[in-house]
């Protein structure tokens, strides 16, 4: 990667930079090489998926449909997802999938060219609502990976009807979430598949829709009408369709002497049929043409995917393919393939993959024809091209562009200029694309631009604000009466917050940034340090004042209305303390942005969201919490007893604990400490039923309360 420019940039963007990035570049130049070394070293934690079962196992991901829980109909923008027209769908995400979203710090896409623009606007939607609600994506970096050349998303004509109002295309550029950003594109060029460069010069008018009767002569000089490969010539065909495919093998093995042989694969926990990578049933003669779809897992290079060979010999005992390569004879074993999900190590807070499932079986499949969209990515010595009935956008330069050489290729049929099939809405993207291909100087800017965008993150607490408000509202709403004292601590701390953070933080962002525009080295900068420091040092205790009165919450009897203040307080709790560990953690620390990530990432993933380990929302009953007592009280000790009370009461019964006893009438008897069941009798919301049923037991409670008091 060292000595190819493109490549190190892409790295040094990924690392260091939050922009979305489109790596693209012809057939060939390494984007598949690079993916797999961001996955094995790059710091930051990250998910790679992919549009199709096939395209995800050879990624090492999952699809974008399961691991985003998403409908295959189509996404019709400001609206809910429908299957049927009308059931509306809706997310439902366990704890750990919501925490593995909130702290990844990068979302891969590979084979983006299949990905349709109201997909991507799906997976926009499902990230805004579980981070960032005001950015695309709810604030993730992107990282496209895929050639529009090659092959293009699949949208009936049903599906486009609904679309085609809100998208000027089906392509992924087209996603309005995408619109909003502000991507870059960096275009590899260095092909290492080709290096015969007349060749390449041919691909590259297919690829770019520069194909004249130059060009078409040159590729038609292959076609070999009389053209019929030895047995031992290792020439697959490439065809347009499944059903051609399918038939070439049947017949070519139907045609050989022996007798075959069968080996059936074995499935184990959740692997979807559509991505085996070979036959469940796989079915072998000696003789038979053969495809490796797997590279060799011992370590020793045998063979790898895409590698051709013949079958020399098939028996009880096993199976022996000779590779076309010239490799030594390979003793073929089982290999297992892996249906994996992301979850989240609980040691370490990391993202991992854990497997589900995996298809067990030889590592091969016979090949005497495979499809063009099942050949993308894989590379041949010799092939036989049916590119004449090519009906989509790239399908002929995909076919093409397996082989190694022109000479390596021979044309079923000639090529017209109708089967070199291009998009003009591609072709026109990717000339501006390439406009947004950055310098030094912009990667410079960017790199300057997300360090100031991670400061405005550590000491940002807008959305902070708004948590409290949102609580304070629902108290002042619905609850001031029972609640006066309380919502006034509330009010007088919006008021402190509001002044005595917010306003201090929007005056320290014009500070850090001259500080940082004026450094010649930021990230290593000593004043600037001190001043993040000093900053880090001053809101953290800020923070103390609201701590204490966020610990102080408020409830309800009416079940709605205690819903909606339980979660206003979980999101505030969880706002506040992601907060302060934060900046205490910069006091300690100092401001180093991969450390800062690193720590943003595992608080995120966090306990404090009122969630179980099933997901379930903990239930504030529970006889073990402690009692948060309202300012109002008179009595705050009285008051505690009693709610512990009434929950053991409603835990022994299995009953809401309102219908033991209402709040109101709780607070009643914290006032007034009854002293005979005449006076309690006169306690508003306590009845004649309750008074029968727990008069004697409540009257002994603050009976004790009295005495404990004298």
């Amino acid at each position: 990667m060292e000595k190819n420019p493109e490549l190190a940039l892409a790295w040094q963007f990924i690392e260091n930079t939050g922009t979305h990035l489109f790596l693209t570049g012809k057939a060939g130049t390494g984007k598949t090489t690079f993916l797999r070394r961001l996955k094995a070293e790059s710091p930051k934690r990250m998910v790679v998926l992919a549009p199709t079962g096939i395209a995800a196992i050879n990624a090492g991901g999952v699809t974008l449909h399961s691991f985003f829980q998403l409908p295959f109909a189509p996404h019709v923008p400001d609206t809910s997802f429908s299957t049927d027209g009308r059931a509306a769908y809706r997310y439902r995400f366990g704890r750990e999938k919501i925490n593995i979203i909130r702290s990844m710090d990068l979302l891969v896409i590979d084979e983006i060219s299949m990905v349709r623009a109201d997909l991507l606007d799906a997976v926009d939607e499902v990230l805004r609502r579980y981070r960032d609600r005001s950015k695309p994506f709810g604030g993730v970096q992107l990282l496209m990976i895929g050639d529009l050349q090659q092959l293009a998303p699949v949208v009936k004509d049903d599906e486009w009807q609904l679309l085609e109002r809100y998208y000027d295309t089906p392509y992924f550029f087209s996603s309005r979430a995408l619109k909003e950003t502000d991507y870059c594109t960096i275009e590899l060029t260095t092909v290492y598949r080709q290096q015969d460069t007349a060749f390449l010069d041919l691909l590259n008018r297919v690829r770019e829709n520069r194909c004249d009767s130059y060009t078409l002569a040159k590729l038609n000089s292959r076609y070999l009408p009389d053209f019929h490969p030895r047995h031992d010539d290792g020439y697959i065909r490439l065809v347009t369709h499944n059903h051609q495919a399918q038939r070439i093998n049947e017949n070519e093995l139907e045609q050989l002497p022996g007798r075959p042989f069968t080996f059936r694969a074995k499935v184990e926990g959740k692997f979807p049929e559509y991505a085996y990578p070979t036959d469940e049933v796989l079915v072998l003669k000696q003789g038979a043409q053969v495809m490796f779809v797997k590279n060799d897992s011992s370590g020793s290079h045998r063979y790898y995917n895409g590698l051709l060979g013949e079958v020399t010999e098939v028996s009880g005992r096993g199976v022996v393919v000779c590779p076309h390569n010239g490799g030594e004879p390979v003793l073929l074993q089982e290999e297992v393939w892996m249906n994996a999900k992301y979850v989240l190590d609980e040691a370490t807070k990391e993202i991992k993959e854990e497997v589900e499932g995996t298809f067990s079986q030889l590592p091969v499949k016979t090949a005497w024809a495979i499809t063009i969209h099942k050949s993308q990515g894989l590379t041949f010595e010799h092939a036989i091209i049916d590119a004449s009935n090519s009906f989509a956008h790239g399908q002929t330069y995909v076919a093409l562009s397996r082989c190694k050489t022109l000479d390596g290729l021979v044309l079923d049929a000639p090529l017209s200029a109708k089967a070199i099939i291009s998009d003009g809405q591609v072709d026109k993207f990717t000339a501006e694309a390439r406009q947004r291909q950055p310098d030094e100087h912009r990667f410079r800017a960017l790199e300057q631009a997300y360090f100031l965008e991670l400061l405005a993150d550590l000491f940002g607490f807008a959305s902070l604000e708004q948590a409290l408000r949102r609580y304070v509202r629902l108290v002042d709403e619905h609850l001031y009466r029972l609640y006066p004292k309380q919502l006034e601590l509330y009010k007088e701390e919006t008021g402190r917050f509001h002044e005595r953070v917010v306003l201090v933080a929007q005056k320290f962002t014009s500070q850090y940034t001259r500080l940082v525009g004026a450094a010649s080295d930021y990230a290593t900068d000593a004043r600037l340090q001190e001043r993040i420091h000093q900053a880090a040092v001053y809101f953290g205790e800020q923070l103390k004042p609201l701590e204490a009165v966020a610990a102080n919450e408020v409830s309800s009897d009416n079940k709605e209305l205690r819903k909606k203040l339980q979660e206003a307080m979980d999101e505030l709790n969880r706002l506040l303390n992601m907060k302060a560990d934060l900046l205490h953690y910069v006091h300690q620390s100092g401001f180093h942005v991969a450390d800062y990530l690193r720590r943003k990432a595992v608080l995120s993933i966090s306990g404090e969201d009122g969630k179980d380990k099933t997901g379930k929302r903990e239930r504030k009953q529970r006889t073990d919490a402690p009692v948060e007592v309202p300012s109002d009280i008179l009595h705050p000790e009285l008051y505690k007893r009693l709610v512990e009370w009434r929950r053991e009461e409603a835990a022994r019964l299995k009953l809401p604990a309102y219908t033991v006893l209402q709040q109101k009438a709780i607070l009643g008897i914290s006032n007034l400490l009854p002293g005979d069941a005449f006076a309690l009798l006169r306690i508003p919301y306590l009845g004649k039923k309750s008074v029968e049923k727990y008069g004697e037991v409540l009257l002994q409670l603050v009976k004790e309360y009295r005495q404990g008091e004298a």
